[in-house]
């Protein structure tokens, strides 16, 4: 069992960034993860997130190179650390043992 916990939306912000790999910055992160749950997200719950899971060691962060189209500001890169990566594979693993045993546990579960 892991001792370092990662709630859902830190999980969702966390697959999102390995997902995206070098395109991981805020907007974009934010930008993907609301097309795949299908809501509005703050940037603000985003960023929080992604400082919380740097200060856990799932992510690192670095300045990418100034650009015109965003005013000479530098973008903040997120990656996945490969602790992230034992940590998500964990999680991965638990969550199929669970839905392969949803049928065992419970036969007169129908799916809607």
């Amino acid at each position: 069992m892991k001792k370092t916990k990662l709630g859902e939306f830190e999980e969702l912000v966390l697959l999102t960034v390995a997902a995206l790999q070098a395109d991981a910055y805020g907007v974009e992160i934010k930008r993907e993860l609301e097309s795949r749950i299908k809501e509005k997200l703050s940037v603000g719950s985003i960023q929080s997130a992604l400082k919380r899971m740097e200060e856990k060691g799932f992510l690192t962060s670095e300045f990418g190179e100034t650009t015109l189209k965003r005013g000479g500001k530098r973008k903040r890169i997120y990656t996945t650390t490969s602790y992230a990566h034992k940590v998500l594979a964990e999680m991965k693993d638990i969550r199929a043992g669970l839905w392969e045993a949803i049928p065992k546990l419970t036969p007169q579960l129908k799916v809607i």
